[in-house]
């Protein structure tokens, strides 16, 4: 079960991550972009990792969360964006309305991820839209920090948006698995320890 919460919080931390290098610098890792996007369509997966179709598309999640919960190249950016998803979160697991509204617009828009790549900006955008008219109406919003040149383009905002979603999503599961802020706080080398176990067997396995 541990090790089932850190891949939900590698889930997390990827998509963060994501939101955070588009922020600053205008795009992200296409790798890790697709999984991420990809997991917001896998509501009744299997598994945690069939969320993100297997351990080994999560690396640069667990890269992230080993360096959050580590320390020594913690981005206070990433971490202020993870406590905000994980609270919006909390307040969207109390609001069934809110709930049935976000389940049934994924699933009116994934019959047109078919045969298209996921990050495709008509994709984007639809999932854009989505969370504002959904996660975005929960307060306190969360902020993203970054260059203001990319925080204005609408192909850029629209990515952000995308992964914010993809991150609420990890949250779910992070939940649902049994964890929480203060989980998270008290076994964070625990949870460092497995991730760093995780990431091995990517390399061992060549993903």
């Amino acid at each position: 079960m541990r090790e089932e919460r850190v891949i939900a919080l590698a889930g997390l931390f990827q998509a963060i991550a994501l939101v955070r290098a588009i922020a600053v610098r205008g795009g992200a890792d296409a790798f890790a972009l697709r999984p991420s996007l990809d997991s917001i369509f896998k509501i009744d997966a299997d598994s945690p990792a069939d969320v993100f179709g297997g351990v080994g598309n999560l690396r640069p999640g667990l890269e992230t969360l080993i360096a959050q919960l580590d320390g020594d190249k913690r981005d206070l950016a990433i971490t202020r964006m993870a406590i905000s998803v994980m609270r919006v979160e909390s307040k969207l697991a109390r609001r069934s309305t809110m709930l049935g509204k976000l389940r049934a617009g994924i699933e009116a828009i994934a019959p047109q991820v078919a045969g298209i790549e996921i990050a495709d900006p008509s994709i984007t955008a639809r999932l854009a839209a989505l969370y504002v008219d959904t996660i975005s109406t929960l307060q306190p919003r969360i902020v993203v920090e970054g260059n203001p040149q990319f925080l204005r383009q609408e192909k850029q905002i629209a990515q952000i948006r995308s992964l914010l979603l993809a991150a609420i999503r990890a949250a779910v599961l992070w939940r649902q698995l049994g964890g929480s802020q203060w989980r998270l706080v008290f076994r964070h080398k625990q949870y460092s320890m497995l991730a760093r176990g995780l990431l091995a067997q990517c390399t061992l396995s060549g993903t």
